[in-house]
């Protein structure tokens, strides 16, 4: 009878010694942390300069485009944050759809990606309200549909 039951007293831990890293899940930002890091510093400052000039739709496109993402790049994700949301706040409510209308499918999902994660910041400093970002989300919802949600839930590459 002990025989029976040995197999529930081994260690199936100690026998595999595969761990599953986020590496193994998609490839790595191709810039690697340097060249992320001065993409973002030259990304967030022509958005800036098109949000002094009203140019919310383009400012959008510019920070939205190849954002960085993956492991070791994290001053570089912090930058394109920062700039997101402080286009997010530069936007008038009734400027929302037009602006996300202007915006291709990926940089709808990128825009969620960075609303979630802004959501996610606040109440820790974040430089923006939680109103301006439940507004965003509705706005693109509307345009963009559930499906944008999705993509972003199931995306391995963290912005």
């Amino acid at each position: 009878m002990s025989n029976e039951y040995a197999f529930r007293k081994i260690d199936i831990d100690a026998l595999e010694g595969d761990i599953l890293l986020p590496s193994d899940l998609y490839d790595p930002d191709p810039r690697g942390p340097d060249g992320a890091l001065a993409d973002a510093q030259a990304r967030s400052q022509e958005s800036r300069g098109q949000v002094s000039r009203g140019d919310i739709a383009g400012a959008l496109q510019t920070i939205l485009t190849d954002p960085p993402y993956g492991e070791g790049v994290d001053q570089a994700k912090k930058l394109t944050t920062d700039a997101v949301l402080m286009i997010l706040n530069s936007t008038r409510a009734s400027d929302i759809p037009t602006v996300i209308k202007g915006l291709d499918q990926e940089q709808q999902s990128r825009l969620m990606a960075y609303l979630y994660k802004g959501m996610s910041a606040l109440g820790q400093g974040a430089d923006v309200s939680g109103s301006v970002l439940l507004t965003w989300h509705e706005k693109l919802t509307e345009v963009a549909g559930v499906g944008c949600i999705v993509r972003v839930m199931t995306d391995r590459r963290t912005l």
